[in-house]
């Protein structure tokens, strides 16, 4: 049944496929004839972009803008009924494509997904009714709605299991935008992609202070927004030895305002236990910071704490040196927070 299907949509006919929501009309997406026919089995008159379909997070194309983000959000809700439209487009898409913009879904059904992953093409679908009417939701539903000959085929899956049509988001440069309402909220969509960063010295007056706001300025200008809480990140800091409420050492905040970043805001906070769990990435100055946090949190939980330097350094404490140190400082903090961004929100496009 699978090899029927894929010779059918190489072909470039048209066929009704299932899905965890509704029963899908598919075409490969490489094709203007294919598209054309499915606009045409469809019924709709105007020119709109169909919703590539794959069989998995894997299948995602390389390169599509804030891939760290993307990959998060995809390893937490696909296959099922969430549709990205993404800052994407590859050799085979531009048809499916709208200004360099490409909606991707994986669906929650076994037959389909086997048929979509034997596909050595890109396939689209979009939702089996006539345009303007109900979409199906069982085999039946589409044989009766099709005449003989519009489709060359039609996968029996059953009843759909959820019956209604998925959660759309557009997630990329600038935001995530809610475009269609459905199970997976917009909230669950931030807090799976953005993450819970914390950044630990010893009295969070100095170093975690100017990397917690160093992070926040390169987050915002790799998301391209004015808060890096529009992707669900939350950014904080605090020290293994800090009291509660201390403010920013002077120097600083004088560092960091003459990069335009204010710190003057800043209250000490201590890595007490329960913070520190919290997070999904604990990033500490030295190895005597990720040893105390270590001796306090429950086994295995190495794996989300480590030093700020990828390289394996220490940042030395500026604390009670010259404005220079301080400045010096900053500049390694920045470069180490630089290396730690492709992790946070992927690399960046050639």
């Amino acid at each position: 049944m699978i090899q029927r299907v894929v010779h059918a949509l190489e072909a470039g006919s048209v066929v009704s496929m299932p899905t965890e929501t509704v029963y899908g009309l598919a075409a490969r997406a490489d094709r203007p004839g294919a598209l054309e026919r499915l606009a045409a089995v469809k019924g709709s008159t105007e020119a709109r972009p169909y919703t590539w379909h794959v069989g998995g997070p894997d299948d995602l194309l390389d390169g599509v803008a804030l891939q760290a983000l993307v990959e998060r959000t995809t390893r937490r809700y696909w296959p099922g009924p969430l549709t990205l439209v993404l800052r994407a487009m590859a050799p085979g898409l531009e048809l499916i494509s709208a200004d360099g913009w490409t909606g991707v879904r994986a669906p929650a059904h076994e037959a389909t997904r086997a048929i979509l992953s034997a596909a050595p093409f890109p396939v689209v679908m979009t939702s089996a009714n006539r345009a303007g009417e109900t979409p199906a939701t069982t085999a039946e539903e589409v044989a009766a709605t099709f005449q003989r000959g519009e489709l060359a085929a039609i996968v029996d899956g059953g009843p759909c299991a959820i019956g209604e049509a998925s959660t759309v988001a557009r997630l990329g440069p600038g935001g995530i935008e809610l475009l269609r309402e459905g199970i997976v909220t917009m909230d669950e969509i931030k807090r799976t992609a953005g993450q819970k960063l914390l950044f630990v010295c010893t009295g969070n007056t100095c170093r975690s202070p100017m990397a917690e706001a160093l992070a926040r300025a390169a987050l915002r200008a790799a998301l391209q927004v004015k808060n890096e809480d529009e992707f669900g990140f939350r950014i904080g800091s605090a020290g293994v030895y800090a009291g509660p409420g201390a403010p920013a050492s002077p120097h600083a905040i004088e560092t960091l305002a003459e990069r335009d970043i204010a710190l003057g805001d800043h209250l000490s906070t201590p890595a007490l236990e329960a913070l520190v769990a919290d997070q999904d990435r604990v990033y500490c100055m030295t190895a005597s910071h990720r040893a105390a946090l270590l001796s306090m949190l429950p086994e295995g939980a190495a794996g989300n704490v480590e030093l700020l330097d990828p390289g394996g350094g220490d940042v030395p404490d500026p604390f009670g040196g010259s404005l220079e140190v301080y400045r010096q400082t900053a500049d390694a903090i920045s470069s180490m927070v630089d290396a730690r961004l492709a992790d946070w929100v992927g690399p960046t496009p050639a």
